[in-house]
C-alpha cells in the first residue's frame, strides 16, 4: 500500500469507520469534510465494504447502512446529504436547505450535475469517485464551499474554473480567498491514455503546462497527470499557488484501500467526497 499519512492527507482510523481527511481543511474551524475508503462498511463481494454508490448493483439497504456508518464517523446527519448525479459534464448546482436528503432519502429533481456549491450551514455536499478527481473549494471570506467531480472530460472542460465562476456568481467569491484540495484520484503513473485524449488536452493547455500534464510513451500512448492539469486550471483561475493542495493519494495504487475503476476493470464500488459548513 503506497498511501501513507502525511501533511497532505491523513487516514483517520480513530473512528469506527475510517475516512481520509486533509489537514488544510481540518484547520478551518467551520468546515467538516472527508473522503471515504473501502473500509468499515457492510457491502460484500466486489463492493466490499464501504460502497456508497446506489447505481452499482449493490443492495440499497447495504448502501444506506454504509452512509449511516461514515456519516456517524464524520459527525454528519445522513438524511441531510445532498448528492450529485454525475455525467462527466460541468454543470454546477446551487444547493439550499430545501435540497437536504436528495439522492439519499428523496429523489433528485435535477440530472447531469457534477458539481455542488452552497453557503448554507449544515448542508453536506457529496460527490462520487473511483479514479476521477475530487475538487474541494472553501471561500474563506464569504464562508461558501464547492465540491466538484472532474474526470478527464471535466478537466479538459475546466470544471475547477467553472465551479469558481459559479461561486463568484452566487457568493461573490474571489479566487484570492479560496483554499482548494485536489483529492484522491488516479496518478500519472497509473493513467495511460490514447491519442484522442491527449489531443483534447493539447487543445486546451499551453506548451509549458503540457510538460507537466502529458508524457508521450510512443505508439499513440501517453501518461496523463490529472493532478497537474487541475493545478494549472486553478492557477489560471487566479487561485494562489500556496492555496492549492494536492493530496497525492492515488486510488489505483491503493486499490486495497480505495475503489479504482481501472485497477478493478470496472468491478467495484464507489467512493464519496463530503464537504459541509458548520457553525
Amino acid at each position: 500500500m503506497k498511501f501513507q499519512n502525511s501533511n497532505k492527507a491523513i487516514l483517520n482510523v480513530e473512528k469506527t469507520t475510517p475516512f481520509i481527511a486533509f489537514p488544510v481543511l481540518s484547520d478551518i474551524s467551520y468546515i467538516n469534510h472527508g473522503f471515504s475508503t473501502r473500509l468499515g462498511g457492510v457491502s460484500e463481494g466486489i463492493f466490499e465494504s464501504m460502497n456508497l454508490g446506489y447505481n452499482r448493483g449493490d443492495s440499497d439497504n447495504n448502501v444506506y447502512t454504509n452512509y449511516q456508518r461514515i456519516c456517524d464517523s464524520m459527525g454528519i446527519q445522513v438524511n441531510d446529504l445532498v448528492t450529485t448525479n454525475q455525467v462527466h459534464n460541468t454543470d454546477v448546482k446551487l444547493v439550499t436547505a430545501e435540497d437536504k436528503g436528495k439522492g439519499i432519502i428523496k429523489e433528485r429533481d435535477y440530472q447531469g450535475v457534477d458539481g455542488l456549491i452552497t453557503n448554507v450551514v449544515g448542508v453536506p455536499l457529496v460527490t462520487y469517485y473511483a479514479d476521477c478527481v475530487p475538487l474541494y473549494f472553501v471561500d474563506t471570506k464569504n464562508r461558501a464551499i464547492g465540491l466538484s467531480h472532474s474526470g478527464w472530460r471535466g478537466t479538459v472542460k475546466r470544471m475547477g474554473q467553472v465551479t469558481l465562476h459559479e461561486m463568484n456568481k452566487q457568493f461573490g467569491t474571489n479566487p484570492n480567498d479560496v483554499i482548494t484540495v485536489i483529492g484522491p484520484s488516479i496518478c500519472k503513473d497509473c493513467y495511460e491514455v490514447s491519442e484522442d485524449v491527449a489531443k483534447a488536452f493539447r487543445g486546451e493547455f499551453n506548451h509549458l503546462q503540457l510538460q507537466d500534464i502529458l508524457v508521450e510513451k510512443g505508439d499513440g500512448k501517453y501518461q496523463l497527470n490529472l493532478w497537474e492539469a487541475n493545478r494549472h486550471i486553478f492557477l489560471d483561475a487566479g487561485i494562489k499557488e500556496e492555496n492549492i493542495h494536492i493530496s497525492s493519494v492515488c486510488t489505483c495504487c491503493n486499490s486495497e484501500l480505495l475503489f479504482s475503476h481501472r485497477a478493478s476493470e470496472g468491478k467495484r464500488g464507489t467512493l464519496a467526497a463530503f464537504l459541509m459548513l458548520k457553525d
